[in-house]
């Protein structure tokens, strides 16, 4: 990967400080999750927290739409605007 360009920190955003290819305040931390290797960066504050990687993959939410169940990623604007707009009902 290449560390030229700007930085964030994965946990709060901070960016990170790079200069001549040399991370100031962080690190940059490979991750093996069984299928492909992540590479993030985290600032010293975080990862003395917490060295665990969280929250590295998005959550693909599925909806019904006329009796089919797709993707909420795939729909077109029309349909993602409505999905937004739904009143969830809950019975007591």
């Amino acid at each position: 990967m290449d560390i030229t360009n700007k930085a964030l920190c994965h946990d709060c955003k901070k960016d990170m400080e790079i200069e001549d290819g040399e991370i100031r305040n962080g690190l940059m931390l490979d991750y093996d999750n069984g299928v492909e290797k992540i590479t993030v960066f985290k600032c010293e504050d975080c990862f003395s927290k917490s060295k665990e990687l969280r929250n590295y993959q998005p959550c693909e939410v599925y909806s019904r739409v006329v009796g089919y169940i797709r993707p909420v990623q795939q729909w077109h604007k029309g349909k993602k605007q409505e999905y937004q707009e739904r009143n969830e009902y809950k019975a007591v």
